[in-house]
């Protein structure tokens, strides 16, 4: 069931974009919706395309119904750049999320990164088992934030 297409996002879909950020935002435990937060953040990671891309998922009528992010950090333990990603998507089940994954993967390895890195909340099991369908392995790192 491949009823939709990948391509880069626009910045008229930066409203499709946000309702999917809030979507998922709704159901993690560390993040809350905020408009403002999430257009800024999207219009920086459109205007950083050296280093940082936006896919998209389009159903049949050209409406976004998923993303990735992916962000290029410098790994040390790689000694390579390292993707980190977010997907969100009110399609499942349809091989949207695999495919946009592929799609990061494609663009990080092009841009010389040899791992990807993803965060997950850990109640969030259909995503955590998700995520374990796909080869994503756990590590024993912990995510620390501290906000300024």
């Amino acid at each position: 069931m491949n009823n939709f297409k990948i391509d880069e996002a626009k910045l008229e879909d930066v409203s499709a974009l946000v309702d999917l950020l809030a979507e998922l935002f709704s159901i993690e435990a560390d993040f809350q919706p905020d408009t403002a937060k999430q257009v800024k953040g999207l219009q920086l990671l459109m205007n950083a395309t050296d280093r940082s891309v936006i896919k998209v998922a389009r159903d049949t009528n050209n409406s976004v119904v998923g993303m990735v992010t992916a962000q290029l950090v410098i790994s040390t333990a790689q000694g390579a750049p390292s993707a980190w990603m977010v997907v969100s998507s009110s399609f499942r089940g349809g091989g949207v999320g695999r495919a946009l994954l592929q799609a990061a993967q494609d663009w990080a390895k092009a841009k010389g990164a040899t791992r990807m890195q993803l965060l997950v909340d850990t109640e969030n099991l259909p995503a955590v088992g998700y995520y374990h369908h796909l080869g994503w392995e756990s590590t024993q790192l912990q995510a620390r934030r501290l906000f300024f």
